[in-house]
């Protein structure tokens, strides 16, 4: 479990993720020295990571919901090779282990779905496949899970929010591009590499990583085992809602403090999300009064989740690779 430092330490992050070790500090009224070691050991021990992550809708691509269903050993495996992809985040294994979800992003265009087209019915292990387009993200991304974020007050968390100016950032061109996948890998990157990898200035590069971010079209997420906030039951959720009060229930399940993603998603459970539990006797009460509250879901199934075994962004061994290839 994490300190109560600890824990204002990531809700900071939150707030900014590459907020520099010395404003922290001086907001949580400690000596620069103690933040960094924190972070680090965080780092190291707890998993805990900022990554830097573009708006999809900004980029032209969609994102998925993949579902699949094999045999313990071969989902594992298989598991294993949808890390490994550039294209998939948030790779988990669910009920029993024989069944794998992940987020898929696609390009436009048929070519670009060769994940969800051809890579996937190939795999002849596979025993079931689905796969559902997110249509809207209630909770997720840019909102965080609410218990990592009750640490700081107010006036704390003003401190240390970013002003970050500009207009429309406009289209994201090579350069952008390759700031992007720097960030992907760390979401602090010092400013002089990522001018290095993307062949700009650290001024012209803080300019418009300031642009991006106040845009919207880029956002950092931190990366934290939810075991060490408490939660050390989590599920996979499934709903069906009728489609006129999709939107309304979407919202009200986005105010749950139990949940850390909301999103509408197409196909005949129009709603997915992921419960954050203390205990299983925690998600039997949060299902049963709270979900059990909401009259207008019609049906709902839950698959707990065993292991994650990929975030938001690469695996830390495929990081080192990144940065090799750098």
């Amino acid at each position: 479990m994490l300190d109560e430092l600890d824990r204002a330490l990531v809700h900071a992050l939150r707030v900014d993720g590459r907020a520099p070790f010395n404003r922290i500090a001086a907001v949580l009224d400690v000596s620069p020295q103690t933040v960094a070691r924190r972070y680090r050991r965080l780092r190291a021990e707890a998993g805990l990571r900022v990554v830097g992550l573009a708006d999809p809708h900004r980029t032209g691509r969609a994102q998925w919901l993949l579902r699949l269903t094999a045999g313990p050993q071969t989902a594992q495996q298989l598991a294993q090779a949808l890390v490994r992809r550039d294209d998939t985040a948030w790779v988990k294994l669910t009920s029993g282990g024989t069944e794998i979800t992940a987020i898929v992003e696609t390009d436009p265009g048929p070519d670009g779905h060769s994940l969800l087209l051809r890579d996937i019915p190939r795999t002849a292990a596979v025993t079931a496949v689905s796969a559902h387009c997110l249509l809207h993200t209630y909770r997720g991304g840019p909102t965080a899970w609410p218990v990592s974020t009750e640490a700081l007050t107010e006036e704390q968390q003003a401190r240390l929010r970013p002003v970050l100016a500009g207009g429309p950032s406009g289209g994201l061109d090579a350069a952008d591009r390759a700031l992007l996948g720097a960030l992907h890998v760390d979401g602090r990157t010092p400013l002089g590499e990522l001018a290095a990898a993307t062949g700009r200035t650290p001024a012209t590069v803080a300019r418009r990583l300031a642009e991006l971010r106040a845009d919207g079209a880029v956002f950092l997420d931190v990366e934290l085992d939810p075991r060490l906030l408490g939660a050390d039951m989590q599920a996979l959720l499934w709903l069906r809602v009728a489609p006129t009060h999709l939107d309304e229930v979407g919202r009200t399940l986005a105010t749950h403090r139990e949940l850390a993603f909301v999103a509408a998603t197409t196909g005949p459970s129009n709603l997915a999300a992921l419960a954050l539990c203390t205990d299983p006797a925690d998600l039997h009460r949060y299902l049963t009064r709270r979900l059990g509250g909401v009259a207008a879901i019609t049906g709902l199934e839950s698959a707990p989740v065993l292991r994650t075994l990929k975030a938001a962004g690469p695996v830390p061994a495929l990081r080192a690779a990144l940065r090799h290839d750098g």
